[in-house]
């Protein structure tokens, strides 16, 4: 049975310090543990350290002492690709729980899915009767999204500082990488003393904080949104009004009740407005009118059926786009230190390499979120796609060069590019096909991209067996099919565009000759 839907609630029904510190606590969990999982390229090292799958290692590679085999790598590179295909996956699925049951159930949910994935983590090595390092990865990557994605509905608990919240969100969930990072660091400084056991077992205070901050201190509902707080206000004075009109109709009426019932609502509408800001309606209202003429591919699907959005050229060619550039990304991410052993000639620059690339990656999102913004808002969707295949063309071409000073360049376009990339990806979605089906639409392309990020086994395979550990050929494979249909977006991104923008100006004068037609010489008395 479906439960009843708890209402929510408007922000100024909660104290100001509560909120504030309910948006400080979000961001702290957030960079503890929503993207914990893509730190994986810092965790590696130790994980090869600790012998985790060495026993898959045939007699010639253990007497060879190779850092790490064949069957090793593709089994520790699986473990990530399951977790990267789980947290787009289950998007879909943590969309319906926060709708149905709100964002203090989902995060509770979380916080017990990443308690069972450090358990199992903590336990593996003594547990014989199955892997229990990739279901202990899955639950850390599955537990990500149900903290984080309900946790955006607090950018309502101050309308004015919105876009500051959701920027602090979206950097603490790409720094969470930088979890796995510390942890390395300390495992190379104190060795085995802080083994991946005792890391795990005292990373299960995190969870713990989890469940005790939705317990104690979030909010059981969402906040009302802004257009929420305006209809609101506009039902408000409307009682209002009626109030006044029944005054002078009912003389048995209590004076004292309709005064008390008046004042309560005067409060509110006092209430919103002040958190709303002066004129915050208003405003907030002409900034998206201003957004939607900038982007140029506003409506362009919108009121459609679902079949006919997703049999169309805007959803077929961002859907393979995001595809093929999603398993590029994660591909970097579970590869780049034995990438660039073959790339660079040498263990040691590798290393050196991968080491800066754990500190740019969380770094590089909290860098890049407050000019993403900027851009996406400022600047037309044709334009932000073609900035989108650019730079992933260009990190394709360097990934394939065997310099230093391009891998180098290389990693800071990663780490900028991919929060530009996600969020990129969700505004073309929510602008082109609209807010009545974006979850549908967006949570479909995700999960298709997670789902084909399984491929990345057969190409560590192909890279280690049939190119003899040399990365250019599957990187010149993905960088041909990412250019072509990328390509093959911008245009059809640029052309529509151009016909939206025309049939657009066509209605406008249509509108100006139908009402010359009904008023004319109109203008000829002035």
């Amino acid at each position: 049975m479906r439960p009843p839907m708890e209402e929510p609630i408007g922000a100024f029904e909660v104290s100001k310090t509560r909120r504030k510190v309910q948006v400080g606590t979000a961001v702290v969990y957030c960079l503890l543990a929503a993207g914990v999982v893509f730190g994986y390229a810092a965790i590696k090292p130790v994980l090869i350290q600790e012998n985790v799958y060495r026993e898959y290692c045939t007699d010639e590679e253990l007497q060879n002492d190779v850092a790490v085999c064949f069957e090793q790598e593709l089994r520790l590179n699986f473990m990530f690709t399951t977790a990267a295909v789980a947290t787009n996956v289950c998007a879909l699925l943590v969309g319906t729980i926060l709708d149905l049951y709100g964002p203090r159930i989902s995060g509770v949910i979380g916080s017990i899915f990443i308690a069972a994935g450090a358990l199992l983590f903590a336990y593996a090595k003594e547990i014989t009767s199955f892997d229990a390092y990739v279901p202990g990865y899955l639950f850390l990557a599955l537990g990500g999204p149900f903290i984080f994605i309900p946790s955006f509905q607090l950018s309502n608990t101050f309308p004015a500082s919105s876009g500051l919240i959701l920027s602090m969100l979206t950097g603490a969930f790409d720094s969470s990488s930088a979890v796995f990072l510390f942890y390395r660091l300390a495992y190379e400084r104190i060795g085995s003393f802080l083994s991946i056991h005792k890391f795990f077992l005292g990373y299960l205070a995190v969870p713990i904080f989890i469940i005790f901050a939705q317990i104690f201190i979030m909010p059981s509902t969402s906040y009302k949104t802004v257009g929420e707080l305006v209809k609101q206000v506009e039902e408000e004075e409307t009682r209002l009004a009626d109030e006044d009109y029944a005054e002078s109709d009912e003389d048995e009426v209590d004076d004292d009740e309709l005064l008390l019932r008046r004042e309560r609502r005067e409060s509110v509408v006092s209430e919103i407005t002040q958190l709303l800001g002066s004129k915050g309606a208003a405003r907030h209202q002409q900034k998206e009118e201003t957004k939607r003429e900038i982007s140029g591919v506003w409506g362009a699907m919108h009121g459609r059926t679902i079949r006919e959005q997703m049999a169309s050229p805007w959803y077929i060619l961002i859907a393979l786009f995001t595809i093929i550039q999603m398993t590029r990304i994660n591909y970097f991410v579970a590869t780049i230190r034995p990438q660039y052993e073959f790339l660079l000639g040498s263990e040691q620059r590798a290393v050196e390499l991968n080491e800066f690339f754990d500190v740019a990656l969380p770094l590089g999102g909290l860098c890049a979120v407050p000019f993403i913004g900027m851009l996406l808002d400022r600047t037309g969707t044709p334009t932000v796609m073609l900035v989108l295949v650019a730079v992933a063309a260009a990190t394709g071409f360097l990934n394939l060069l065997k310099e230093s000073w391009a891998a180098y360049v290389n990693v800071v376009l990663f780490v900028l590019y991919r929060p530009f990339y996600y969020t990129a990806v969700s505004d073309y979605t929510a602008k082109v096909f609209g807010f009545q089906s974006f979850g549908t639409i967006y949570g479909s392309i995700i999960c298709a991209a997670g789902v084909f990020n399984f491929t990345q086994t057969g190409l560590d395979a192909a890279t280690a067996k049939l190119f003899k550990h040399d990365p250019r050929p599957v990187n010149l494979l993905l960088l041909v099919l990412v250019t072509t249909v990328g390509g093959a977006l911008c245009m059809w991104v640029n052309v529509r565009t151009r016909k939206l923008k025309r049939s657009l100006l066509e209605e406008e004068a249509n509108s100006a000759m139908e009402r010359e037609t009904l008023m004319p010489g109109g203008y000829s008395s002035f």
